[in-house]
């Protein structure tokens, strides 16, 4: 018997798709589970919430968190675009489960977030599901070492209807029995659990690494001494015609994670998305704010270097075995980028074996890179976990 499930039901019949679900997540599972994760993709927010509902039910006394999604990951499969619910199922003996709700509240000048669990010396891992329109979720986690220091935070960003137009108001939030329509949920495992992060970032760099020598907020004015725009530019044109294809659909900078290594190469860029340029500055803004100084490089988004940084991650992960895992792949991670979006989930199958594994597709990912939290953007963000007598 297993201390990890997951199950996957499709249809338009949203409750009767979670309560299925959740009932095969908890069919292999030894003992009552602790924590069950579920993740609605349907066209109508009453239902979803329904669904949540549904789920609770059949979860009995368990612990349950999850979110709307444009997607949902299980049963080694992903789906988007279609009514489905997955579940994620998992036995967590010893473990302590503080679950929250957070909200803000406008102070004089700043916004205070309320409702995080006071940081304890066992936590081991946090699950953060946000609402992106009515929560400052990048602040926050990128802040999250002030207030929670050292608790690697895991999970993505909510989205509304799956299957039509996406807006404020239209995500669900599910923990404990209650459902959200904005904030954030979520919940730190903390005590006898053995659990390891990983973050692939599905980039491949281009041209060479680059100092920025003008900038103000996430706006590049200055690379190497030249405007932004044409050295841009420059590196495009020096693109074989195939690389040239991959950054007109899609282009990326990266910001070095560690300013002085002798080089940069893939996986040493924190990955932000390039959002605008001007022709009559040279200027391009950016996903990130970046001070002058930094090392910047630009990067593709490539399905093949996607496939091959996860596999490669997964194969030196420092958890094993691993029993179960939370895996949040970017809305434009799945039939996006691959030819179906079941390909996040087979390279953990593969990776991983017989683990149970759930998930969603988010509009934005969380999880640590270098010891830090970030939201991240074409990425999968994977929580796993393994056998707690034998740690991390």
């Amino acid at each position: 018997m297993a201390r990890f499930g997951d199950g996957l039901a499709l249809g338009p019949d949203l409750s009767s798709a979670a309560a299925t679900a959740v009932e095969q997540a908890l069919a292999p599972l030894s003992a009552a589970p602790d924590l069950v994760c579920v993740f609605v993709t349907g066209d109508d927010p009453d239902q979803i919430e329904e669904a949540a509902q549904a789920a609770q039910r059949a979860a009995g006394p368990a612990l349950l968190l999850g979110c709307s999604a444009s997607g949902v990951i299980g049963a080694g499969r992903g789906v988007e675009e279609r009514g489905a619910v997955s579940a994620w199922a998992a036995v967590l003996p010893g473990a302590r489960l503080d679950a929250f709700r957070l909200e803000t509240l406008k102070g004089d000048d700043r916004l205070i977030v309320v409702g995080m669990p006071e940081a304890q010396d066992d936590d081991v891992v946090g699950v953060l599901l946000a609402d992106p329109y009515s929560f400052p979720v990048d602040a926050f986690v990128e802040r999250s070492d002030e207030a929670l220091p050292g608790l690697p935070l895991v999970g993505g960003l909510a989205e509304g209807s799956g299957l039509g137009e996406t807006g404020h108001g239209e995500a669900r939030l599910f923990v404990g029995g209650e459902v959200y329509r904005d904030g954030a949920v979520g919940v730190v495992i903390g005590g006898a659990v053995a659990a390891a992060t990983v973050v692939s970032q599905g980039a491949r760099p281009i041209g060479p690494d680059m100092v920025v020598t003008r900038a103000e907020e996430n706006v590049l004015y200055e690379l190497a001494g030249s405007p932004a725009l044409e050295k841009l530019e420059q590196i495009v044109i020096g693109l074989p015609e195939e690389e040239q294809e991959l950054a007109g659909r899609g282009l990326l900078i990266g910001v070095a994670m560690d300013e002085y290594a002798d080089e940069h190469e893939h996986g040493d860029f924190l990955v932000r998305g390039v959002v605008g340029a001007d022709t009559d500055t040279g200027a391009i803004a950016i996903g990130d704010v970046v001070d002058v100084g930094r090392t910047v490089r630009f990067q593709v988004r490539d399905a093949g270097a996607a496939e091959e940084d996860l596999a490669a991650l997964l194969e030196r992960f420092d958890l094993a075995p691993v029993e179960g895992a939370l895996l949040i792949s970017c809305n434009g991670r799945g039939q996006a980028m691959f030819p179906d979006s079941d390909h996040d989930a087979k390279v953990l199958d593969r990776a991983f074996g017989p683990a149970g594994v759930g998930g969603f597709f988010a509009a934005g990912e969380i999880g640590p890179v270098a010891g830090r939290n970030h939201v991240h953007g074409f990425t999968a963000s994977i929580l796993a976990f393994g056998r707690a007598e034998e740690g991390v």
